[in-house]
């Protein structure tokens, strides 16, 4: 990089800010398009408010959900209803309770195993109880399994590990089969009371026609006698209307019964009309699989733009690599190292919020200072255009700079 080039990018950077843009590139939310999907949720009930027990979804009772949305969340988790409860608008919500309930039976001292790069949301629930997070890196096949072994094998303190196996966050990777089938046999190498939060957030989120697939932990772990040590989530969040979704936890029958003892000191149950205006309206997983093709009709486009500028602004200059996720919400890029926080604030300088630097790791430190999460599904395409060629302009300026001080220092 010489200073001509420097001088050339930084022209562009000054021309950039004259746009006062004011762009989101942070979370995965669904676009108003993608919500519009769902509007027939509203009034769907047409005031008919029997469940098919004959029961009142109006009135108390049912902490573990109505049946139809059990059954529902059963088609989702791939394992039975009577091993799967239904919660509120948030499956975090239910992966914290469940964490909380155990921390008295783990109590102090205890470790998670958290796959990097990963869901900050899951690592923000071990700092909250003072966990201590060990990452060990996904591979594209999954996340490093022999390292996994080795590290459960060597610490029984160690108590839990958080997956997010089908198109993960932020990578877009999904578990190969021998990792899944590994998977199940993991708590007999640890302590008492190991658990896997086995988060299948994206589990009908494709972004292709052909779903890839993901082995089925639940009847893995099953055959294994491990059944009550693994915790499998999903909710509609980014199936429905964000906001107002319903959540899915499935467990084996012992696990399942001490968790419904530990929500009936706090709550008589989560909201059953909204559990049954969903059956109402996804009806089973096929149908939700038909929705889910108009999400990705609006979806697809934007993941390819983003794709296409990056391969043509950076493709040629060895600044940069990236995912091509076939599924999930989530583009995962690496700066060379020590760019990424640099190149996040020189993107905020033009109005383009990203994910802090560092997010996608525990602690929120990322040691290589190199990833940097990209959600493309909330804005429209001429906003994403214009906010990915700012991505773009400020890594490489980002590594211009990193250059002329190296010359300099040197």
């Amino acid at each position: 990089m010489n200073t001509d080039e420097y001088q050339e990018l930084l022209s562009e950077f000054n021309e950039l800010k004259k746009e006062n843009l004011d762009l989101d590139l942070t979370r995965g939310k669904p676009s108003p398009k993608q919500l519009d999907l769902s509007n027939p949720l509203d009034g769907i009930l047409e005031g008919n408010f029997q469940l098919k027990d004959g029961s009142d979804a109006r009135n108390y009772g049912g902490i573990l959900g109505v049946p139809e949305a059990r059954q529902l969340g059963a088609e989702f988790l791939g394992t039975r209803p009577e091993l799967t409860m239904v919660g509120g608008n948030s499956s975090l919500n239910l992966m914290y309770h469940f964490v909380d309930n155990m921390m008295e039976k783990w109590g102090s001292g205890i470790k998670f195993i958290c796959l990097t790069p990963g869901y900050d949301r899951h690592f923000s629930i071990c700092e909250h109880f003072g966990i201590e997070m060990i990452d060990i890196p996904m591979e594209s096949s999954g996340p490093n399994i022999e390292k996994i072994e080795e590290t459960i094998r060597k610490d029984h303190s160690v108590k839990g590990i958080w997956c997010v196996p089908k198109y993960s966050n932020p990578s877009g990777h999904t578990y190969a089969d021998p990792v899944v089938n590994r998977m199940a046999s993991l708590p007999k190498l640890g302590g008492k009371d190991f658990k896997i939060f086995w988060d299948n957030a994206y589990v009908v989120h494709d972004l292709e026609m052909d779903s890839e697939k993901l082995l089925n932990l639940s009847k893995e772990a099953e055959k294994s006698g491990t059944d009550n040590d693994i915790v499998m989530f999903a909710s509609t969040s980014k199936v429905t209307f964000a906001g107002a979704g319903i959540s899915f936890l499935s467990t084996g029958k012992e696990s399942l019964l001490d968790f419904e003892k530990y929500l009936s000191r706090q709550m008589i149950g989560f909201d059953k009309i909204n559990q049954l205006r969903h059956v109402k309206f996804l009806k089973n997983l096929d149908e939700t699989k038909k929705l889910m093709a108009k999400h990705r009709a609006i979806l697809k486009p934007k993941f390819d733009l983003v794709l296409s500028i990056l391969e043509n602004k950076l493709g040629n200059k060895d600044v940069a690599t990236w995912t091509y996720p076939r599924g999930g919400y989530f583009i995962s890029l690496d700066t060379l190292p020590g760019l990424a926080k640099r190149t996040v604030h020189l993107a905020s300088e033009l109005g383009v919020k990203l994910t802090p630097a560092g997010a996608t790791f525990p602690y929120g430190l990322d040691p290589a200072d190199s990833n940097i999460r990209i959600a493309p599904s909330f804005p429209e395409l001429d906003e994403l255009e214009k906010a990915v060629n700012v991505l773009a302009t400020c890594i490489q300026l980002a590594q211009a700079e990193s250059c002329l001080k190296g010359k300099n220092n040197g």
